[in-house]
């Protein structure tokens, strides 16, 4: 088994901050290239209403078509009732909720109040339990709130205790806006953990914004974290928090691990390719610094061959 697992969310997060549609064969063929780079967590869509995200419109279209493989599992996200029940009809066995520490970015998200957002939650997981789906609970804005400023640490435990008392499998602590720091980073984990969440329970899920996104999830490494979310060459962002950048690039991290001789389960050429393919859909450079890399090396051996 892998020291860390990369849960991979291209498809959805950073699709869905991308203006151009991206066609459903397009999308699946993006997840196969990541299943053959030996990702096993991919969260492929967002069961939210069909108008809200026209991105992620196609989402029981997609999940359809998905080739089945043993040992990958494709996650959904759904905002209420409505978006796991679409989610279940679809066949998805696996679901994100997903809610802010912060009031007011709650409000922009979803136009809820976090209290009403946790209990329809817990509704959410409930059934969901019920139907032998794993959950998994995002929370963003723990680091920091481009509204608010500084989120309270209480509330986020708060939130994560509700969660996983409701039943949730995994949260992931979110930095959505890349507001989070080294220390901040440790500084959340010490006190979750001494509340006592385990690290196996924890996730985290960083914006490389102002480019700390690295330095954090190696921040919670060391502090026992085991699971981080990545997009391939930094695809991504918040269409509700101004200023959120991409995604902590999957292949940064891949990258950076195995050079400190922990294992990923992840190949990361065929992770590179993918995300080289990935830039191919979305019509822009993506941001990821060992995509850069790994592109540029490309070419210099081609131009090499052919010298």
């Amino acid at each position: 088994m892998a020291a860390i697992s990369l849960y991979e969310v291209s498809p959805r997060d950073g699709l869905q901050n991308e203006a151009g549609v991206v066609s459903t064969e397009a999308k699946a063929q993006l997840i196969a290239q990541l299943v053959g780079a030996g990702v096993t967590d991919i969260e492929v869509t967002s069961f939210v209403r069909p108008g809200w995200i026209p991105q992620l419109s196609d989402a029981v279209e997609l999940v359809r078509v998905l080739p089945r493989v043993d040992g990958v599992r494709y996650w959904g996200l759904v905002p209420n009732q409505v978006g796991l029940e679409r989610a279940l009809e679809g066949g998805i066995r696996h679901v994100a909720t997903f809610l802010s520490a912060s009031e007011t970015h709650n409000k922009k998200n979803v136009n809820r109040t976090v209290r009403e957002s946790l209990a329809g939650i817990e509704e959410v997981i409930a059934v969901a339990r019920d139907e032998g789906v794993s959950v998994r609970g995002y929370i963003s804005t723990v680091f920091g709130c481009p509204y608010e400023g500084r989120v309270p640490f209480e509330q986020t435990l708060r939130i994560v205790e509700r969660c996983l008392a409701a039943g949730a499998g995994t949260i992931a602590l979110g930095d959505t806006t890349g507001m989070g720091d080294p220390r901040l980073v440790r500084e959340v984990l010490t006190r979750l953990f001494a509340a006592g969440v385990s690290p196996d329970q924890v996730a985290l899920h960083l914006h490389d914004t102002r480019g700390t996104a690295l330095a954090n999830a190696l921040a919670g490494w060391e502090m026992g974290v085991r699971q981080f979310d990545g997009s391939v060459g930094g695809m991504g962002g918040c269409p509700y928090a101004p200023g959120a950048s991409g995604n902590a690039a999957s292949e940064d991290l891949v990258h950076t691990f195995h050079a400190m001789g922990v294992d990923t389960g992840v190949d990361l050429d065929r992770l590179a390719a993918a995300g080289c393919f990935a830039e191919s859909l979305v019509g822009h450079e993506l941001p990821g610094r060992y995509h850069l890399y790994w592109k540029g090396a490309r070419s210099r051996s081609a131009s090499a061959r052919t010298a």
